[in-house]
């Protein structure tokens, strides 16, 4: 898959995801972290996700309707 050209070996060396991490962390609005509930994930593992599953054209479950 190297020689094709690989999606997740490119994004890898294109751009460090990182640089997103302040913008990203300034626009979600996250709980004071009261009791109970789930550990936020990290806001720049989500947009890796979310670059992904457009690339992929990956959807996320819907309900079916009846």
């Amino acid at each position: 898959m190297s020689a094709a050209g690989d999606p997740l070996e490119r994004m890898a060396t294109v751009g460090n995801c990182e640089v997103f991490r302040g913008p990203l962390v300034a626009a979600l609005q996250r709980s004071t972290g009261g009791k109970g509930g789930l550990v936020p994930l990290d806001p720049v593992l989500m947009f890796n996700i979310l670059v992904l599953q457009a690339l992929y054209r990956w959807r996320t479950r819907q309900p079916s309707s009846r």
